[in-house]
């Protein structure tokens, strides 16, 4: 389950941070001539538009314009009423309700004379809105991930994994010292609790008796030798330890 709080520490990722990425971004539009990316966000494919400005919106469909000279705007269904609050959060300023996101989409190019535009891997865009944006008299282009989502090169990126992953390590190995002879229930509760109180924003715990593949606790009793994976979302940086 999503803890819900979102924050962002400008002394773990800089706004320069932001700003090197999205200029990488506008070097390949250039490239290419186009007027601007969109980067499609949801759910399951958040990474890519927190990489570039720290949105998370989760539990929402979004599209996050990177345009090639002038500042990034988002696309969304939420109510004006937390724009203030994804302002604090995010680079972005410019928010606009997002209604099947082709219309405000088509409105904002006509309004910078867009008509050129690139998707951050188009095909992989949900059906109904793929279908909307390819509709109107706008060119939409697919830009390949690797062209301009390079987390794994990234030095924040991966400086945020590793803090990450020495968290895991810490809490779980704390936490593994003194469970055997405990309910596994009882032994992911505390980690659960450790690790949404140090800013996970999601989590997965799986255990094991080595007589089983890890799964989730079934109310047994921690044996000497058992194992524990923890797969963990901290500032939208996932990361996997086993002990």
């Amino acid at each position: 389950m999503k803890r819900g709080l979102i924050i962002w520490d400008k002394s773990e990722i800089p706004p320069e941070v932001f700003v090197r990425r999205v200029d990488d971004v506008r070097r390949v539009l250039e490239e290419r001539s186009l007027a601007a990316l969109m980067v499609y966000s949801d759910l399951a494919r958040s990474h890519p538009a927190r990489f570039f400005s720290n949105l998370m919106l989760y539990f929402n469909r979004a599209l996050l314009i990177i345009p090639r000279e002038s500042p990034l705007t988002l696309l969304c269904g939420l109510s004006p009423r937390v724009y203030g609050w994804i302002r604090s959060v995010t680079t972005i300023e410019d928010i606009r309700p997002a209604g099947n996101f082709a219309r405000p989409l088509f409105e904002l190019a006509k309004e910078r004379s867009w008509t050129r535009l690139g998707a951050l891997d188009l095909d992989q865009f949900p059906y109904d809105i793929h279908k909307a944006i390819r509709s109107g008299s706008v060119e939409i282009l697919n830009v390949e991930a690797p062209a301009v989502f390079r987390p794994d090169a990234d030095e924040t990126e991966l400086a945020m994994r590793q803090k990450a992953s020495a968290m895991v390590e810490e809490i779980l190995g704390d936490e593994m010292r003194e469970a055997v002879g405990s309910i596994d229930h009882h032994f992911v509760g505390r980690l659960e609790r450790r690790f949404r109180r140090a800013g996970a924003e999601d989590l997965i715990v799986l255990v094991s008796s080595g007589r089983t593949v890890p799964a989730p606790p079934t109310g047994a009793t921690l044996e000497e030798g058992f194992s524990a994976c923890v797969a963990l979302e901290y500032r939208g940086h996932w990361v996997q330890l086993t002990l």
